[in-house]
């Protein structure tokens, strides 16, 4: 397959970004999107060009990194997968592929298609985790859960946090990622004691951050890798309104 790639470049955070025309030539149809931009990098480095420069690391569709858009798409067109389960099978000879970072004032650019998605990384810190003492590892089926909470836990639990949701939205919200975190917890008894604390921390350090409003287009669910419901963001506007109610009057 020959292809053109119209790929954003940008050397810095501050620096100007712009789009630069790569030919792409001899790429294997079974090539994932990421093995086909690691050959185009292998010409660069043989012709002593500066390669492009993209995040990845599993591969497999676990580790969320392959932060990019395909044609103005997070992840590309496909539904349920991340950027390396692309395969060039997809794309027809010829075809003209715009690769361009996820577009968020909260994920600024580090350098071409590479994003800063620590923001993410201090929303879990504000609460997403279990602090309480709940007693050692115990058999899986010592504490009953009923089965309709932990299918919705295990649903919560499989986002990876890529940041599909927030470069699909226009509005940039990550209540989808937010509110899986939250969810996830907050359907199992270990989660229970701080629920209302963790859901308040949450949503205010995401809102911190900069991250816009949810608008309920759905364009997050539409473009979630892992296909997270936005039952979940349902779900976390009760808790967070009944835990904001009950700490007025706590105080």
């Amino acid at each position: 397959m020959n292809l053109t790639l119209k790929v954003w470049r940008q050397p810095s955070p501050k620096a100007q970004g712009r789009i630069v025309t790569y030919d792409a030539k001899n790429i294997p149809a079974e090539a994932s999107f990421l093995e086909m931009l690691d050959i185009v990098n292998e010409g660069l480095i043989e012709k002593g060009d500066e390669t492009i420069h993209f995040d990845h690391d599993c591969r497999e569709g676990i580790c969320g990194t392959c932060s990019l858009t395909i044609n103005g798409i997070p992840h590309g067109k496909e539904r349920g997968i991340t950027t390396c389960q692309v395969h060039m099978r997809k794309f027809a000879d010829g075809d003209t592929i715009w690769i361009e970072p996820f577009r968020a004032n909260p994920f600024p650019v580090i350098r071409d298609l590479i994003v800063d998605r620590s923001s993410f990384d201090r929303i879990m810190a504000s609460g997403g985790y279990v602090d309480v003492r709940t007693g050692s590892a115990v058999d899986a089926n010592a504490i009953p859960v009923a089965k309709v909470d932990s299918d919705a836990a295990f649903d919560a639990a499989a986002c990876i946090g890529c940041g599909a949701c927030v470069a699909a939205c226009k509005n940039a919200s990550a209540m989808l990622f937010v509110s899986a975190k939250v969810s996830h917890l907050g359907h199992l008894p270990q989660g229970q004691p701080e629920r209302q604390k963790r859901v308040l921390a949450m949503v205010r350090q995401m809102d911190s951050e900069g991250f816009g409003n949810c608008t309920n287009q759905y364009e997050c669910e539409a473009a979630c890798p892992k296909e997270i419901s936005v039952e979940h963001i349902a779900r976390m506007n009760r808790d967070y309104m009944k835990a904001f109610l009950i700490e007025q009057v706590v105080g």
